[in-house]
């Protein structure tokens, strides 16, 4: 049975185990030791959700492809750093996947998001479909920018996570515009956004009764992506530390990027080494069995990460964070500005108070699902996602 399995990914993973290094491994904000925590840091690797190219899916748009492999795998990325961040938002970062144990229902809502049929949120479907009104073709290959984009207004119609996602552009984050938006009247004060909690079920990471606190709360957890480009054909050595940093913060939700055409979920490191899942395996398409389970084996990967080289990563890139609360977001602020203290790291983006005279309206960005603002926002979808501003030394 595991020969039949077996890919160009798994093969390459029988002899490249985690290397034995005194350096501490970092994924999406937790430190781990190898010689100590071997057995910790693959569980935590194989808890997230990994999302590979596949085949034998409904066809998109009803006539369109039905399988994703050579071009799906950008997507793949944003759906897994987009999963990490309903992860942390339902089950809590602690939560982890251990093969053959019966999960909480919420794991199951948060994979059937994902499932590759029109009606998911965040289906490779959705995401395609969502990508023609912003110029990309089905099929089209997308950068992070416009991935991220995509993402975005697909997040508007998920009203069970009801999550806050700003995506910051012109490499400036603009606090005041991530309150605005993270403390604006939402629809949690109705019955329908919020599903009536099981006494097993843990609400948004929380016991019950901190759920029924937190539907009450003012602040909607806030998925933050911030498209960048750190050099020209290759990355700036300069930048190294910052994204180091990156993966370090408790909020970290990783970076999706890659080499040229060909996209990775990049989720920690080690050493000089990025770590990260890949999506170019194929997998069937996986539909529920009889009994309406969803076999969920293969949105796991079993076997220790890639890693490569962070001198190799194109330049351009699309970093995440998730801040479940004001108090996180004000804790990540505080690590922002303590990194531009640190010797030899280079910002990869600003940190604002308020907004700069010269941007474009922030509200072009916050999105409705019945918001006709195509036009306006067509400078946020640039066809090759190469338009980003150069950041400067």
């Amino acid at each position: 049975l595991f020969l039949a399995t077996l890919t160009y990914d798994t093969l390459r993973f029988e002899y490249e185990d985690f290397p034995e290094t005194k350096e501490p491994v970092w994924i999406l904000g937790r430190k781990y030791s190898v010689f100590t925590e071997k057995e910790e840091i693959l569980l935590d690797v194989t808890s997230r959700l990994w999302f590979t190219y596949r085949k034998n899916f409904p066809a998109i748009g009803g006539t369109g492809p039905t399988s994703d492999t050579g071009w799906g795998c950008m997507l793949r990325c944003g759906q897994m750093i987009f999963a990490q961040a309903l992860v942390c938002r339902h089950l809590g970062r602690d939560w982890r996947w251990i093969k053959g144990k019966r999960q909480m229902d919420n794991y199951f809502n948060v994979l059937n998001a994902f499932i590759d049929k029109k009606d998911s949120y965040y289906s490779i479907h959705q995401i395609a479909q969502m990508g023609v009104g912003e110029g990309k073709s089905i099929g089209q290959w997308y950068g992070p920018n416009t991935v991220a984009q995509v993402l975005k207004k697909l997040a508007t119609f998920d009203t069970w996570s009801s999550l806050a996602v700003h995506i910051a552009m012109d490499n400036t984050v603009v606090m005041e515009e991530i309150r605005r938006l993270c403390q604006s009247n939402f629809p949690c004060a109705g019955a329908a956004a919020c599903p009536a909690v099981e006494s097993d079920v843990l609400y948004n990471g929380y016991p019950e009764e901190a759920g029924v606190r937190d539907r009450l709360s003012l602040w909607k957890p806030l998925v933050l992506l911030i498209p960048l480009r750190l050099g020209l054909t290759e990355i700036n050595e300069a930048y190294i530390e910052t994204l180091k940093h990156c993966f370090m913060m408790p909020q970290s939700l990783g970076v999706i990027g890659g080499k040229p055409n060909s996209a990775h979920y990049f989720i920690g490191y080690v050493g000089e080494e990025l770590i990260y899942l890949d999506p170019h395996t194929t997998q069937p398409a996986v539909e529920p069995n009889d009994s309406g389970c969803l076999p969920d084996e293969s949105f796991h990967c079993q076997h220790p990460p890639c890693r490569m080289s962070i001198a190799e990563l194109d330049p351009s890139i699309a970093v995440g964070f998730f801040c479940n609360t004001e108090e996180d977001f004000n804790d990540w602020c505080q690590q922002i500005k303590k990194l531009s203290l640190v010797r030899g790291a280079l910002p990869m983006f600003e940190l604002v108070e308020r907004q700069p005279s010269h941007f474009s309206n922030p509200d072009v960005l916050n999105l409705t699902p019945d918001s006709s603002d195509a036009d306006r926002l067509e400078r946020f979808f640039d066809s090759e996602d190469e338009d980003f501003e150069i950041l400067s030394l």
